[in-house]
């Protein structure tokens, strides 16, 4: 079956006013090949992860994950062609004459990988593994770790209602599901057309907070310490100074390692089919580690391959499913890796709502799920408090997690995971709240998820 797509489209700005495109990159201009080759491997990651993991239309796929993107891709993405063909597991977008498509391929285990610009799609073989998309269906066991809900109604909370008018919580906001739990149980869920309770959707920068949790079950094994350097092979070099930086450091977006934009857009990574441990690894110190707060999707990255030296290639390879997602019933969710097998996981992880519902109820519980320690006692603190220098903005920063200590009506206490077009994940200690917000928010479109916290908070008093 091969199926085309002509859509309109593209990525956003985080709503975060850190992750902000840089004035001179918003400029018209004329697309260079380069350009045109990123934004066809944009719209060929996006529609194979939505398509072939969320299970998503093509017209879905326009009107959603690939509308109101990068102003410089905008223009471009809906002049190309997508073509999914499920056969080869593979979607494919031209972009020029006189070079190959770009090509995402799926796989059972790690979803979509971007491959270089430049690969020439090559046929699957007899005897390769079937192309057997994961199916957006309910598991049937009991929640928190299947779908079964209790025959208990909803509470008629007026703030999700409100959150869908794309008004209350910020103009243009486009909010495509919302998960409120209470302890253990859903007390409200609702969802835009074309979502749902087993729809996934890309975690962008939520994926962090996830890498975050990845490291914590590793301090947990005694596979790493978060204290100690950060073992990136490429720093191996008694003259390198890069070799102080530790986790930790990279955890707090404290690396002190330059990055060419605000928010350390990777775009090359993201989309452009070049890999972790070619791009990331080689930027310089441009202020001592732990001394400055810079948001970096790097910082992110490193961290996580810090995990592939720790733990080594098979553990590694199955390490988000086996240690985290399975173990809590995460089962809609998959990490992404680029073609050299290193997680993207500070953005290309896909997941549900009540997956991530499931995450903020296994920090809600201090790292502790059905009865068995997750991660280790004192990483929830670690997580969730401050240390060094902190961003200037509304919320604070913790390790891998956004903290809500100062936001009006707000308990103290409250920290969550955020990502770009309006991914969030609130975690409220004291309440015994986890509040999850999923959404496309265009570019310019801010979710003001702290009052939108306080408006749920006082509705379930």
């Amino acid at each position: 079956m091969r199926l085309t797509i002509r859509a309109t489209t593209g990525l956003a700005l985080a709503a975060l006013a850190i992750l902000a495109t840089p004035a001179a990159a918003q400029q018209a201009h004329a697309p260079t090949r380069y350009d045109m080759a990123v934004a066809a491997g944009y719209k060929a990651a996006i529609t194979c992860s939505a398509a072939l993991i969320g299970g998503r239309t093509q017209a879905q796929i326009a009107e959603d994950e690939l509308h109101g993107i990068y102003p410089e891709y905008d223009a471009i993405v809906h002049r190309l062609d997508a073509r999914i063909d499920v056969p080869q597991g593979r979607v494919t977008v031209g972009y020029g004459e006189g070079m190959p498509p770009r090509i995402a391929q799926w796989s059972p285990v790690t979803g979509c990988t971007t491959l270089p610009i430049g690969t020439v799609p090559v046929p699957r073989v007899a005897g390769d593994q079937a192309i057997t998309p994961r199916p957006v269906a309910a598991n049937p066991a009991p929640w928190p770790l299947g779908d079964s809900l209790p025959r208990i109604a909803m509470m008629p909370l007026p703030p999700v209602a409100a959150a869908f008018d794309a008004l209350s919580y910020g103009k243009g906001s486009k909010t495509t599901g919302v998960v409120v739990v209470r302890g253990n149980r859903i007390v409200a869920e609702r969802y835009a057309d074309g979502f749902g309770p087993f729809v996934a959707n890309r975690t962008w920068s939520v994926a962090k907070s996830i890498t975050g949790t990845l490291i914590g079950i590793a301090v947990g094994e005694g596979a790493i310490k978060v204290d100690q350097p950060a073992p990136i092979a490429a720093w191996h070099n008694e003259r390198d100074p890069r070799q102080q930086i530790t986790i930790d450091n990279l955890m707090r977006m404290a690396s002190g390692l330059h990055s060419d934009t605000a928010g350390n857009r990777t775009d090359a990574v993201y989309f452009g089919g070049t890999t972790v441990d070619e791009n990331v690894v080689q930027w310089p110190l441009e202020a001592k580690p732990g001394t400055r707060f810079r948001y970096a999707n790097n910082d992110i990255l490193l961290a996580m391959l810090s995990l592939r030296s720790a733990l080594g290639e098979e553990r590694y390879r199955y390490f988000p499913r086996d240690a985290l997602f399975d173990k809590i019933g995460m089962h809609h969710t998959v990490a992404e890796t680029d073609w050299h097998g290193n997680y993207i996981a500070s953005s290309q992880i896909w997941t549900t709502a009540r997956d991530l519902a499931r995450f903020g109820m296994l920090y809600l519980n201090d790292g502790v799920w059905n009865g068995r320690r997750v991660l280790p006692e004192g990483w929830v603190k670690r997580i969730s408090t401050p240390s060094g220098p902190q961003p200037a903005g509304a919320f604070g920063y913790g390790a891998t997690f956004w903290l809500l200590d100062k936001s009006p009506g707000v308990p103290a206490d409250a920290y969550g995971a955020f990502g770009n077009r309006g991914q969030y994940v609130v975690i409220v200690p004291s309440r015994g709240i986890v509040i999850v917000r999923r959404g496309e928010d265009p570019t310019g479109a801010t979710f003001d998820i702290a009052r939108f916290t306080a408006d749920i908070l006082a509705a379930m008093k």
